[in-house]
């Protein structure tokens, strides 16, 4: 099997990495984080107009890509570089739902996330929710022609510069069932939203949001009633690649990094590298990185295939523990500079850490992997 980019991948890819090598330095980022936005406007503006967002599309939905390496390829370079826009919740997840379950109407907004002028939030996740997909509190009652849109939901990213919300409640069922659960295109500004919206660890914000009694039109629904679990599955599944991708990349820097520390920074004399014990654990991060990756590959390559559940929970449990190895390992070797803000490592590593609590941690994908393997 020929894992090599294609040549328009590969074209994506170094334009990426070139933009961001230039664009997004430690300092520029530390001011991003900082600002009251917690992105960039210019840098989503120019990612957008290099085709980031419309590699995350098919081609009938108006992107070039779509697939599972086309996410792979663009979040690598994104976790490479530490970027803090939320290209995993206003396209490939916000936008996804849409372009699968969107009206007509509904399917406009896509156009206007591709070309980087609209941003989006899912507002899913519930105080008592943790991993489960599932489990969901939010209520939504039929009211005449009216809806009306009860509930709570946490850690909903990027909800402060969303224009929209795309809001999972349930319509039917019980609190854990998967039936009876429908999304729904909420504007931010609807009278009955609220938020209390805070920074987070590894860059960028997010909000915890209230919804109390909010009406909408019955046209706020997106795909049939009850019938929203299928396409979120699948929107998750693509997520836990682009996570996996991301992860590789920030693991890829913070590897390059240790090998510029260590051939450095001397002792005795000579750089610390050439000991030998520093020399076996940095060979030892090698090792696992090119296991991670393959895994990712594998997750990617299988995106959308009756072996999506099994590779996904796979690649994402490997992922997570390698990530946590390297990222501490990583850490130890440099020593206290490491831990300073001015530093690179400092954010790569806790992007590698948080990324693991997204949608799962390492134990929740390795039990998910032992039940579908049984299946």
């Amino acid at each position: 099997m020929d894992f090599k980019l294609t040549e328009e991948r590969q074209m994506l890819q170094d334009s990426l990495r070139r933009f961001l090598s230039d664009r997004y330095t430690t300092q520029i980022r530390n001011e991003i984080i900082d600002s009251p936005e917690g992105q960039s406007a210019s840098v989503w503006s120019d990612l957008a107009d290099l085709g980031v967002i419309g590699a995350l599309f098919s081609e009938e939905d108006g992107g070039f890509g779509g697939s599972g390496f086309d996410i792979a390829t663009v979040f690598e370079e994104l976790g490479r570089a530490g970027v803090v826009e939320p290209f995993l919740d206003t396209a490939l997840l916000c936008g996804g739902l849409i372009a699968e379950l969107g009206s007509a109407e509904q399917k406009k907004l896509v156009d206007e996330v591709i070309s980087g002028t609209l941003q989006l939030a899912l507002a899913h996740g519930e105080p008592a929710a943790r991993y489960d997909l599932s489990r969901v509190e939010a209520r939504v009652l039929v009211d005449g022609d009216h809806l009306v849109l009860t509930g709570r939901k946490s850690v909903v990213i990027n909800a402060e510069a969303a224009k929209y919300l795309i809001v999972s409640a349930r319509e039917d069922g019980g609190v854990f069932n998967e039936a009876g659960i429908s999304l729904f295109l909420v504007p931010a500004a609807t009278n009955g939203v609220t938020m209390q919206g805070y920074g987070m660890i590894s860059g960028g914000r997010a909000a915890e949001v209230v919804f109390d009694g909010v009406r909408l039109p019955l046209s706020a629904r997106l795909g049939e009633a009850g019938k929203g679990f299928a396409a979120l599955s699948d929107r998750v599944a693509a997520a836990n690649v682009a996570l996996a991708a991301e992860t590789v990349g920030a693991m890829e820097t913070a590897t390059e990094l240790t090998r510029d520390y260590l051939m450095t920074r001397k002792q005795f004399g000579r750089p610390i590298g050439t000991f030998q014990a520093l020399a076996h654990r940095f060979s030892d991060m090698l090792i696992e990185l090119e296991q991670a990756r393959s895994a990712m590959i594998n997750a990617a390559g299988n995106l959308g295939s009756a072996d999506q559940a099994v590779q996904n929970a796979a690649a994402r449990n490997l992922v997570a523990r390698v990530g946590r190895l390297i990222a501490e390992e990583a850490i130890q070797m440099h020593g206290g500079i490491a831990m300073t803000r001015e530093y690179e490592l400092a954010h790569i590593a806790k992007r590698i850490v948080m990324a693991e609590h997204r949608f799962g941690d390492a134990d929740y994908h390795l039990e998910r992997f032992i039940e579908f393997s049984a299946a």
